[in-house]
């Protein structure tokens, strides 16, 4: 080999090295979010549960918050414990999801206290973080912790604007990264290094990819790209997943759902399709062969195998059928994701299904740590918060106050305002039918949108235009997939000729000027749902999105002549009636299901 080749493949070498870590050329989605703030939530369970959970953590006691950071930095640490998880065996884990939710919450709602207590929090966080990392030094899950404080940091600077947050950031990271892996570890991995008992394999990194770009996006310092490149558990699951392997069985189920979130922003950041293909592939799994009626997925927290019946078996195995907060806020995310790619309304469905029937029948967090955590689909459920499990050997199953994901509730609820509508060059999409105003401004020009509805108990929506001046542009209104035929459009009292397509955007184009309104009337057609194809006789009755559950304390049976012609009815505000050949049942949305016993699953007698 001559000097001349040597040096030309030492320097294809070097480039092919700088090529590899090197950021590509990003990939934007179609559809962007309005900002915190954009909406407005008005009247109604989505307000109610934003409203609960703002309030809460704003008075939430900052001393109580930072006392466990205090105390393993070896600072003075005034105020009440916490207690529960966050004290004991996941001590700090969930307090960048708080910081994370309150920064939303501030944006969204312009509330200076809030905007303070976010400062406050991040300088609280910033002393503890000294350069050894003593907060970190034997810590059960440092990657989850540190995975959330990126988050919370980069909200901090994102949506109240706090100076103090990127430094943090770079400190929080000097201090975490001696005590975490530096890559996504296989379970063997985890296994194989030291570790005082199996619970410190049970770390979690599953959305380290994607707060690490996000991290770079907004600091564009290259550590942060490569890190989350890093954090690609490429071999076990996103590799087999674009090829359409089924890795899913076994796994634990919200973890890797959140682990899709990582994908997406890794298509993004690197180009590479290995990733969308993986996580397509994955939703379409679980809509087949692992989603209940209520869009919930995961049965004691995993997901299960296909074309057994476990789905079926689960209902009276277990009741633990859905991590609902956290789930629903990791259902969410991944879902926006793609609906803003793809445009495809289906992502929107699956969001509205999961809200109506999981998140937003949650209990609110108490002042004690107790939390809602479970959906249970067990006969003869009654909605409680996280208990500790009978016989269980960890000292975390004993005492479940503040359980590892409580933030999530809040973030999801702050994240109502940016799932509600989206935009594109075109104009603009909506999404979940709510009441909620946008306020928007293309240029000079400024608009609202204002949306009324008592959907989905009632099938109207409407939706009504604000504008100094006339302008063209497309109002785009997800159809869902299950819509009715007689689903309609009209505006301004005129039915539009075109026939809204279920399973789409229904366009239309037009100059608007201020006080057009757009009806879109719905038809909520009224079907059974098997909980899976192994198990016919257990069925839900779903109206449009929601799952109407059976308030009794026994699971009532249907025959198949009731259930080939439903004689449903209104009975109040929220709450319908099946008549049976027995007696009527009394049926009532998740939302407003309070402490009574509730089925979700009837029974299907001949």
């Amino acid at each position: 080999m001559t000097r001349r080749t040597f040096a030309q493949i030492t320097a294809g070498a070097i480039a092919a090295k700088r090529a590899l870590s090197a950021p590509a050329a990003p990939i934007t989605p179609d559809l962007s979010e309005f900002p915190y703030g954009a909406v407005s939530l008005m009247e109604g369970p989505l307000k109610r549960q934003f409203d609960e959970n703002h309030a809460f953590f704003l008075n939430l006691s900052e001393d109580r918050m930072l006392k466990i950071y205090r105390q393993r930095a070896g600072l003075p640490a005034p105020g009440e414990d916490m207690g529960g998880w966050y004290d004991d065996f996941c001590p700090g884990a969930h307090f960048g999801q708080y910081i994370s939710a309150l920064a939303r919450f501030a944006a969204a709602t312009g509330s200076e206290p809030t905007r303070a207590k976010v400062g406050r929090l991040v300088t609280g966080l910033g002393e503890t973080m000294d350069p050894t990392g003593k907060f970190f030094v034997d810590l059960r899950y440092p990657g989850y912790t540190y995975d959330k404080l990126v988050l919370a940091l980069i909200d901090a600077h994102t949506w109240t604007g706090d100076k103090q947050a990127l430094p943090v950031l770079y400190a929080t990271t000097t201090a975490a990264r001696p005590h975490m892996p530096d890559h996504a570890l296989t379970d063997e991995e985890k296994h194989q290094r030291p570790h005082k008992d199996e619970t410190y394999t049970w770390d979690e990194t599953y959305t380290m990819a994607e707060n690490l770009f996000l991290a770079y996006e907004r600091t564009r310092d290259q550590m942060f790209f490569d890190m989350g490149r890093r954090y690609l558990l490429d071999k076990t699951f996103f590799d087999p997943l674009s090829e359409g392997q089924n890795v899913l069985p076994g796994l634990h189920a919200y973890s890797h759902v959140n682990a899709l979130s990582s994908g997406m922003q890794g298509y993004f950041q690197l180009g590479d399709p290995k990733y969308l293909h993986a996580v397509t592939n994955a939703v379409n799994m679980i809509w087949k062969d692992q989603s209940f009626a209520t869009g919930g997925w995961g049965p004691n927290e995993g997901f299960v195998e296909p074309g057994k019946g476990l789905l079926g078996k689960s209902l009276t195995d277990t009741r633990r059928h859905f991590e609902t907060p956290c789930g629903a806020y990791a259902h969410f995310k991944v879902m926006r994701y793609l609906l803003r790619l793809t445009k495809d309304s289906r992502y929107g469905d699956s969001m509205e299904k999961v809200m109506w029937n999981t998140v937003l029948g949650a209990k609110p967090v108490q002042s004690s740590g107790a939390s809602f955590y479970y959906s249970d689909y067990h006969p003869s459920a009654v909605k409680t918060f996280r208990l500790p499990i009978p016989g269980a050997t960890y000292r975390w199953d004993l005492d479940a106050r503040w359980p590892c994901c409580s933030g999530t509730l809040p973030q999801i609820a702050a994240d109502y305002t940016i799932s509600t509508y989206f935009k594109d060059p075109s104009g603009v999409y909506v999404n979940l039918y709510v009441p909620s105003q946008l306020a928007w401004s293309e240029g000079s020009s400024k608009f609202a949108l204002t949306q009324q509805t008592n959907y989905p108990t009632e099938n109207l929506v409407r939706l009504q235009m604000s504008t100094k001046a006339p302008a063209e542009f497309t109002l785009h209104l997800r159809i869902p997939a299950w819509a009715g035929p007689q689903t309609s459009v009209s505006v301004n009292g005129k039915r539009q000729p075109a026939i809204p397509r279920p399973g789409t955007f229904f366009a239309l184009r037009r100059t608007w000027d201020s006080g057009d309104a757009v009806e879109l009337d719905i038809d909520q057609p009224v079907r059974f749902e098997a909980v899976d194809s192994q198990t016919p006789d257990q069925v839900a009755l779903v109206r449009g999105s929601q799952v109407l559950f059976p308030l009794t304390e026994v699971q009532p049976q249907l025959s198949r002549r009731q259930m080939e012609k439903p004689d449903l009815t209104r009975a109040g505000a929220h709450d319908w009636k099946l008549e049976t050949d027995k007696s009527p049942l009394l049926l009532r949305p998740f939302p407003y299901i309070g402490d009574e016993v509730y089925q979700t699953y009837s029974k299907v007698v001949s």
